[in-house]
């Protein structure tokens, strides 16, 4: 107590300076609506200011859970609309053919002829092999290789990948590979020179493979060209998909991949 005291003592001056700085600064606001209002109002942006700064901080950490909700939100999405058509065809108990599960890519490569991406999830988690892999804005590859916690995707941009795909416009079909020149840019081969080709035509999966839903967004005809030899086109596909900067995407299961494999084992 004494040396309380004794604090008040010593600073007895600089103490009464702010008692009185403080009654005469409250006589003033309170005499002067101006000055109370100048006052209010600075000290509203103060307050919303710090709630400002709390808000985006809090933001900042709940980022990745709203992120992981918006992709779960998306995932569904695209299996309703994979699924579709089949709920149109059966009106009773309806079944649906493709499952779709949400996953982050871990590693990413495409400047090699062979290219793999690695995802976060594994046999764990009831990815196999042969599962396709799709982004919001197209096709990215096929698990070729699965552990307990990670699986890896058989880019598109790999010079062994092989998916069916055609002109969204006519239908016409080929093969979609990729001639490991640029990251953008993969091939549809094999397409018959009856088919009507214009550059901007939108290329879509076939629905011939087991993998892929039929429709699912490749890219546009960038040019093409005819292999005058076996009379079929080569043409050259712009990707929807920027393969360099992957990080969310959706592991696609055929539910009846087993039984129409059974039924055709040589389809791709």
């Amino acid at each position: 107590m004494q040396q309380l005291l004794n604090f008040f003592f010593k600073n007895r001056s600089t103490i009464l300076f702010l008692i009185l700085f403080l009654i005469s600064f409250a006589l003033t606001t309170q005499a002067h609506d101006y000055n109370k209002t100048k006052v209010i109002n600075s000290a509203y942006q103060i307050s919303g200011s710090i709630h400002g700064a709390f808000s985006k901080i809090g933001d900042y950490f709940y980022l990745k859970e709203e992120n992981n909700l918006l992709l779960e939100e998306n995932n569904r999405l695209k299996s309703l609309a994979f699924n579709t058509k089949t709920e149109q065809i059966e009106s009773i108990n309806v079944q649906k053919q493709f499952r779709l599960r949400p996953a982050l890519v871990n590693k990413n490569s495409y400047r090699f002829l062979e290219n793999y991406i690695t995802i976060d999830k594994g046999e764990k988690d009831s990815i196999k092999e042969d599962f396709g892999v799709v982004t919001a804005k197209g096709i990215v590859g096929v698990i070729d290789k699965t552990s307990q916690k990670y699986a890896r995707i058989l880019s598109i941009l790999n010079t062994k990948s092989k998916i069916n795909a055609k002109l969204k416009k006519n239908n016409h079909f080929g093969t979609l590979g990729w001639d490991g020149e640029h990251h953008n840019i993969v091939q549809l081969n094999d397409v018959q020179d009856l088919a009507e080709i214009t550059v901007g035509d939108t290329i879509v999966t076939s629905g011939f493979s087991y993998t892929f839903p039929e429709n699912i967004p490749v890219g546009v005809v960038k040019s093409y060209l005819l292999n005058d030899t076996k009379d079929l086109y080569i043409i050259n596909v712009e990707l929807f998909n920027d393969m360099t900067n992957l990080r969310h995407v959706h592991v696609i299961e055929n539910l009846d991949f087993t039984t129409l494999n059974s039924l055709n084992p040589s389809n791709e």
